[in-house]
């Protein structure tokens, strides 16, 4: 099979390319300066060039907070973008796999969001996440979007990594407790990503195209996973560092953040039988892998 992803950095990408060398798996990062996400004339061109069994639309606008003063490129890139990436795999008569977040939520449900949950954005990124999913939907039939949340991996910028960085500096860190959520490892989308094409390619059922949720098993506050990250530190022989656990009030950001991001995956499950591992089981892999390596 052979597999195209949007991007050339990100952590689902990296995650894709070694999950495709692992399994043998064709991956191909398409991205800059072949493809811009601002130019559909060049998605259309890169990928009628590539021509994959599948794309994967990875590449996003991820500056949460800088997306609101950057409203026009973040909906260009997050909304037109991936757009013209399914519009692309229609021409070529390719199903998509778009990834989503849970910002396209509020935040204020009490319980996991399930796929039927109305969707109501609170942040500029969440909108422009939301306006690409309609756009993905409109443009191809033949697809699947995976709404995701937390993601951490080997791989880019992340929480995980920044917790690290800091631990060399610091033995005490002030980390907000009251938004909750589900820690996500990219290696483990990336495999659910190679199940799920695999099964597309395979199957015109259309149960198995639409909206799904994919995340981490489990729940979490961010002070809950950086703790989970010093522990996992301090048992490998790392630092011990200490957590205080603050309110979102006392961490104000430009963007406004989902107070609940977590996602309920039992469609998944049942539509695939794909359930993601418990959180911490893959952030101990990750560190791992971090650590021997290390950073």
């Amino acid at each position: 099979m052979r597999i195209a992803v949007t991007g050339k950095q990100g952590q689902v990408v990296q995650s894709l390319l070694r999950r495709g060398a692992e399994t043998g798996v064709e991956i191909i990062a398409v991205g800059r300066p072949e493809m811009d996400l601002s130019d559909p004339a060049s998605v259309a061109a890169a990928f009628s060039a590539q021509r994959p069994d599948v794309i994967v639309s990875a590449a996003a606008y991820t500056a949460v907070d800088k997306a609101e003063s950057e409203a026009e490129l973040a909906f260009s890139v997050n909304a037109a973008g991936a757009g013209a990436i399914a519009e692309a795999a229609a021409r070529i008569g390719v199903p998509v796999i778009h990834l989503s977040t849970d910002y396209v939520f509020s935040g204020d449900k009490a319980s996991a969001y399930s796929e039927e949950d109305a969707t109501a954005p609170i942040s500029v990124y969440g909108r422009s996440k939301l306006a690409g999913e309609k756009a993905v939907a409109a443009a191809n039939p033949n697809h699947v979007i995976l709404r995701t949340a937390w993601v951490y991996s080997p791989f880019g910028a992340n929480f995980l990594k920044t917790m690290l960085r800091l631990s060399e500096t610091r033995d005490h860190l002030r980390v907000v407790a009251d938004q909750t959520g589900c820690p996500t490892s990219a290696l483990d989308i990336a495999d659910a990503i190679l199940a799920i094409a695999t099964r597309i390619v395979a199957d015109p059922a259309p149960s198995l195209r639409g909206t799904f949720h994919l995340t981490g098993s489990g729940e979490a506050s961010w002070a809950d996973f950086a703790e989970a990250i010093f522990a996992a530190l301090l048992k490998s022989g790392g630092k011990n560092v200490g957590v205080e656990r603050i309110p979102t009030a006392d961490y104000p950001t430009p963007a406004k953040r989902p107070a609940n991001s977590r996602l309920n995956g039992d469609k998944l499950a049942t539509t695939y039988g794909i359930r993601l591992p418990e959180w911490k089981q893959s952030m101990t892999i990750v560190m791992q892998d971090l650590l021997n390596k290390g950073l």
